[in-house]
């Protein structure tokens, strides 16, 4: 899946991902490829994209995460957060 991270700033991230874990403002949200379309608004914490054995992790705050797709599989995921601190 394709997986874009941005702040009102910069683009942080832009790039293929396996798997997208999110501070939701109400718990943790897990993204895996195949989502069904979703949307929720981000709370503060830590977002971590995972590619392969690799991770990038982000401080986030505020809010929201998209998971779109052709055809209703979760092919992009959009997060677009008020602030956004590489960890």
């Amino acid at each position: 899946m394709h997986v874009t991270v941005v702040s009102p700033e910069r683009a942080v991230f832009d790039g293929a991902a396996d798997a997208v874990v999110a501070p939701a403002y109400d718990g943790q949200v897990g993204i895996l490829p195949g989502h069904a379309p979703f949307l929720a608004l981000l709370g503060t914490g830590v977002l971590a994209v995972r590619q392969g054995s690799a991770s990038s992790r982000f401080t986030i705050a505020g809010g929201f995460l998209q998971v779109v797709g052709a055809g209703g599989g979760g092919d992009a995921v959009r997060i677009v957060a008020d602030r956004v601190e590489e960890s």
